[in-house]
């Protein structure tokens, strides 16, 4: 009997330590789950900045944007500041497809996350082609670079980013895949939005002109005929003379559009006088398009998301449509 009663006092003992055992490492994995990330990662447009955070999420890895709200990538150049970021961090993501090469060259090959892998290229156009080398990317372009402006290639970039911070930071991958998903998830659902949208307007109805050649794989992933040959020229580096401004009112009554759309990063005043000229709806200022940059903190191009319904919002409008944004964006 009292045998009996030690063993019992033993299993008892046993099986507190093991209870506490399990308790403590319980403990540990939940204390390892809720350590946050070091990591410190650089962006160069404000597109895969927003693109970035999303994936980041609370896991406390620091983005550091080097394009500011409302600036051109095109005009991209790197400070003392921004070059220490980029020497700092342990990983550094870029668009690809040379828009921002001067961000690529500047970093260690290994750190870099190319968010273009993947996604099917579009031409540049010659407009685009002197735009860079008037600009400070420091690239030849061999391909459209506005890769961002269809939702399906957002995708692609969101995926690229979730996969380059897991391997930069594996303790935290499953957070950056899973934040990436639930994004992922969104832009389906804005993509979804953008084709329902559109819908009544037949495609050969679907005309849009712009002050910049930046939406090309919007307008071919939603069936819409940009005329290129009209304000693609007229960025945010030209300054036409009045034989040319006579030249684009006479391109813009030959297409028949009703509206013409000037983007958010692009002086308004030289578009407004056309589109005064032409007979045309100027879109601009508030209700300007944001191609190459999302607006600042509190305006309707804040995130992507936003700046995508913005853009469609205000495009179906143009087409005579009355868009309804689509809730919990």
């Amino acid at each position: 009997m009292k045998h009996t009663r030690t063993a019992s006092v033993i299993g008892v003992a046993a099986a507190s330590v093991l209870l506490l055992a399990g308790c403590s490492s319980q403990s540990s994995s939940t204390s390892a789950a809720q350590t946050k990330s070091d990591l410190k990662v650089t962006v160069s447009t404000t597109q895969l900045a927003d693109f970035t955070k999303q994936v980041v999420g609370d896991t406390g890895a620091q983005v550091t944007e080097i394009v500011a709200p409302n600036q051109s990538p095109h005009d991209l150049e790197l400070t003392a500041a921004t070059s220490a970021a980029i020497a700092d961090s342990g990983a550094v993501i870029v668009n690809g497809f040379g828009l921002d090469q001067v961000v690529t060259d500047a970093a260690p090959a290994d750190k870099v996350i190319d968010t273009s892998t993947g996604v099917t290229p579009i031409p540049a156009t010659d407009d685009e082609k002197e735009e860079a080398e008037e600009g400070h990317s420091h690239a030849e372009l061999v391909n459209d670079p506005h890769i961002w402006t269809d939702p399906a290639n957002a995708k692609i970039q969101v995926q690229n980013i979730a996969d380059g911070l897991a391997k930069a930071d594996p303790d935290h991958a499953d957070a950056y895949k899973s934040n990436a998903s639930a994004y992922e998830s969104k832009l389906d659902d804005v993509d979804k939005w953008i084709t329902d949208t559109f819908a009544p307007v037949q495609p050969d109805a679907r005309k849009f002109v712009s002050t910049h050649d930046a939406f090309a794989y919007f307008v071919k992933a939603f069936d819409i005929t940009q005329d290129d040959s009209v304000l693609n020229s007229l960025d945010d580096h030209a300054e036409p003379s009045e034989a040319e401004l006579q030249a684009l009112v006479t391109k813009i009554k030959g297409t028949g559009v009703k509206a013409v759309f000037a983007e958010a990063s692009v002086d308004p005043k030289i578009v407004q006088r056309i589109a005064d000229e032409s007979g045309v709806k100027l879109y601009s200022g508030d209700d300007a398009l944001y191609g190459d940059s999302l607006g600042e903190a509190g305006s309707e191009g804040e995130t992507y998301l936003k700046a995508t319904v913005h853009n469609v919002t205000l495009i179906g409008q143009s087409w005579g449509l009355d868009p309804k944004a689509p809730e919990g964006l």
